[in-house]
């Protein structure tokens, strides 16, 4: 089997974050499948400490910023994420590296006839894509004998591919409304679905939460005796400075204190990189070997592109792939903390299962002049219902029927001082990233 060969078989499963699928309201949805294909494969998820993140946003920063600091300290390091930016193979990492394509097709190899067996047994329903692609992910980190895989939950939690694992310590992000067709329509019904990785005994890392998520969280850790890490109150970080490269700051927990800078902005980072090492100190009082200058070196090479990330200066070109309401306004507050008195030129496409009304209404404070796109992803918004939601609040954006042309198209309007902002979907900033050639 060779790359595309693996990946036509990888495609040939039912893909979820192509199409608006609901298989969590099946009735009897479980695990149990993902479970026993897994048990036939030997328990690969088992081969390795496990750290596993749950939450709506920052999940991606966050396990990239445990996993550079644990291959900083000399672990083998394996990284799991969704989505991807360019390439499905960034996805499974090891130490900063994607999984080639010969290992990924060999990887394939190796499990397709596990698969390949679970399909004829019909006690079983058909695995998913992410299923598919999660029990490769395993199999590969146990090939290579990683010491920790980072696992980051790909959608809600309690009944997620990626939670079959035995974690050391689980990660919980901050939780706002998304994905409410299939987790919930309140912050309750979403916590308990992300609160679904806590296992008994376990250690949690806990970034702050709105109030409602947080009584959720923490009687289900009471319940399962977890013991519990509050950043913001047990670990605390204050901005001491930075600029548009880099942000310093100070992490103090109970017992220590670091100072460090991270190469990427909006302070939404500053809570992520003190969820981090929240995690990281727990690893140390468990006997790791992972010092103070580790945590400084890993935080100060981390790479995690797309979020409020600015790709060039005269004019600022700034992506960010915020795409729910709560990542918005605070997408806004940074823009105007950063950016103040700038004339914005916002490119914005998003998906058409988000709340388009709820994110446009965040964006109206900057008063942009606009240009409505969408990705070439199949849950694109359609552009006239992007232009009708900015019509009914008074303002007449442009369009462009591609990223690309949207992007020339502000960069033909805007002079030297202007801000360009696309935002609205990783699948738009993608494609920026593309077209500035910047991955």
């Amino acid at each position: 089997m060779n790359y595309s060969q693996a990946e036509k078989y990888l495609n040939s499963f039912t893909n979820y974050e192509l199409i608006l699928g609901i298989t969590y309201a099946q009735p009897g949805y479980s695990l149990k499948h993902v479970e026993e294909l897994l048990n036939r494969m030997g328990n690969p998820q088992l081969a390795a400490r496990t750290i596993h993140i749950a939450g709506t946003k920052g999940k991606g920063s966050v396990a990239a910023m445990i996993a550079q600091v644990l291959s900083a300290s000399g672990y083998k390091t394996g990284r799991y994420t969704s989505p991807h930016l360019h390439n499905l193979r960034e996805r499974i990492n090891i130490d900063g590296s994607s999984i080639p394509e010969a290992e990924f097709a060999a990887a394939m190899a190796e499990v397709k006839p596990f698969i390949e067996s679970m399909k004829q047994d019909t006690t079983f329903r058909q695995l998913t894509y992410f299923e598919a692609l999660t029990a490769l992910a395993f199999a590969y980190f146990q090939k290579k004998r990683v010491d920790f895989q980072v696992l980051e939950v790909g959608l809600g939690g309690r009944l997620d591919a990626t939670n079959v694992a035995r974690p050391v310590v689980c990660i919980i992000t901050s939780i706002s409304l998304d994905h409410t067709q299939i987790l919930g329509n309140s912050l309750e019904e979403i916590a308990r679905e992300k609160a679904g990785i806590i296992k008994s005994g376990c250690w949690v890392v806990l970034s702050p939460q709105p109030e409602e998520a947080a009584s959720v969280i923490s009687n289900i850790c009471r319940e399962k005796e977890a013991k519990v890490v509050q950043v913001g109150k047990d670990v605390t970080w204050r901005k001491i400075g930075g600029d548009l490269h880099h942000q310093s700051l100070v992490i103090e927990s109970r017992t220590s204190k670091y100072q460090v800078n991270i190469p990427l902005l909006g302070d939404f980072q500053l809570e992520n990189a003190a969820t981090a090492v929240a995690v990281l100190e727990i690893l140390v009082s468990m006997g790791f070997a992972i010092s103070t200058a580790h945590i400084a070196q890993g935080l100060a090479q981390v790479k995690w592109p797309g979020r409020f990330q600015i790709l060039q200066q005269h004019p600022t070109v700034l992506v960010d792939g915020a795409h729910n309401v709560a990542s918005m306004k605070r997408l806004v507050n940074n823009i105007k903390a950063y950016f103040a008195h700038k004339r914005i030129v916002l490119v914005f496409g998003t998906s058409c299962d988000k709340d388009i009304p709820g994110i446009i209404n965040e964006l109206v404070p900057l008063s942009p002049q606009v240009i409505i796109t969408q990705a070439s992803h199949s849950r694109a918004a359609p552009i006239p219902t992007l232009v009708a939601e900015f019509s009914k609040r008074g303002i007449e954006p442009e369009t462009k029927e591609t990223v690309t042309e949207a992007i020339s198209r502000a960069l033909s309007l805007a002079n030297r001082t202007d801000v360009i902002c696309v935002t609205g979907s990783l699948f738009v900033v993608a494609e920026a990233l593309d077209y500035f050639s910047v991955g």
